[in-house]
């Protein structure tokens, strides 16, 4: 039993202890692989927002790793290559992005027009990691701009913002080659953005990182498979005259085809000075996991039985404790037959929650 557990762990990226009586997170494998991490480091020499990426500022800032699909290793590597570079500021978030294309295309040109119907780069930010009202900008090989809010996901009834904006966003593109001739073979194109922090702020207390701070945010392309007909890129299609589904390759694998899993999305620390090694997460996100677990096998549940579990019992934990770092963790759930909440708490007595709509959160204690 010990070894099945352990190889469990292995398996999903967790570092937790592999002790008799702990949770399984067998078949969900896939929704616990360890995210991507990336040191953003301050910068005072600002970029210039013009497509180029090879300006001064971004001459000794990373590269992330090189997409992948959205799945991860489950589908075949990406044909072309993409990466990102992010660096900040006291106002605003900076980000440059290279995607290798022998053939640049675009046809959106009106601002908020489904611009990922065209090829694209996207980027999802969540800066409360509570996977509630976060942000998705879409670009365009033209520059066309698609912004919106989205107040939860779409899995939990969430409904894009279409009409919100964000105001001051900079942003530019850059095409190593010619745009919309297929006689010719490109070098692909460069996107470089300036997301104002105070544009992700809800309510009164403004988004603005300090050393350290932590947020969830991936990044997306779509590509579409063309030929070319007549002198124009056409999409290509099956037999029954519908396009192709379009490729998702993604810098942290969402193990789903589905970008709205923010719980999936990888890590991004703002640092003044980048750490050798990779960034230390706070225990909390350790706990995370078995809260996600648990709002899994709850949504499995429902699907089964039309209620949720009140009991752990009822979602393959074999013990309402868990051990995390050495540390016992107690699980709680309370639910109805349409809601929901799942607790942690370890020694620290912390209590986060999730509920029904994934949303988490941290319960103050109360003496």
């Amino acid at each position: 039993m010990i070894k099945k557990l352990l190889a469990l762990v292995l398996v999903s990226g967790l570092k937790v202890s592999p002790l008799y009586g702990q949770t399984t997170f067998a078949g969900l494998e896939h929704l616990f692989t360890t995210p991507k991490q990336y040191q953003a480091i301050y910068t005072a020499r600002k970029p210039v927002i013009d497509g180029d990426i090879n300006d001064p500022a971004w001459q000794s800032v990373s590269w992330t790793e090189q997409f992948t699909d959205i799945e991860g290793d489950k589908r075949p590597k990406p044909v072309w290559t993409t990466r990102v570079k992010m660096v900040w500021s006291d106002s605003a978030l900076f980000i440059a992005a290279e995607l290798d294309e022998p053939h640049v295309w675009a046809t959106l040109k009106q601002h908020d027009e489904i611009v990922y119907y065209d090829n694209d780069f996207e980027v999802f930010i969540d800066p409360d990691q509570d996977t509630h009202h976060y942000f998705e900008i879409e670009v365009n090989a033209i520059n066309t701009i698609f912004d919106l809010l989205l107040p939860k996901p779409y899995r939990n009834g969430g409904d894009a913002m279409i009409s919100w904006h964000v105001d001051k966003l900079r942003s530019a593109v850059k095409v190593n080659g010619t745009l919309n001739n297929p006689a010719d073979i490109d070098k692909g194109w460069t996107v470089e953005m300036a997301i104002p922090f105070w544009a992700l702020t809800i309510g009164n207390n403004r988004t603005v990182p300090e050393h350290g701070t932590l947020w969830r945010i991936n990044f997306s392309r779509v590509e579409w498979d063309t030929d070319i007909q007549n002198g124009k890129y056409v999409k290509r299609k099956d037999a029954n005259g519908r396009n192709l589904p379009e490729h998702n390759w993604v810098w942290s694998p969402q193990g789903v085809i589905n970008m709205h899993y923010p719980e999936r999305w990888g890590y991004l620390q703002f640092v003044h000075t980048i750490s050798s090694g990779s960034i230390v997460l706070p225990y909390s996100e350790q706990q995370k996991h078995y809260l996600w677990l648990i709002y899994y096998r709850q949504k499995q549940y429902h699907e089964k039985y039309g209620k949720y579990a009140a009991h752990v019992s009822d979602l393959q934990f074999t013990s309402s404790q868990v051990i995390i770092d050495k540390q016992i963790n107690n699980i709680f759930i309370e639910a109805t037959t349409h809601q929901f909440i799942g607790k942690i708490q370890g020694q620290d007595k912390v209590l986060w929650c999730i509920n029904q709509d994934g949303f988490v959160q941290k319960i103050p204690q109360t003496h």
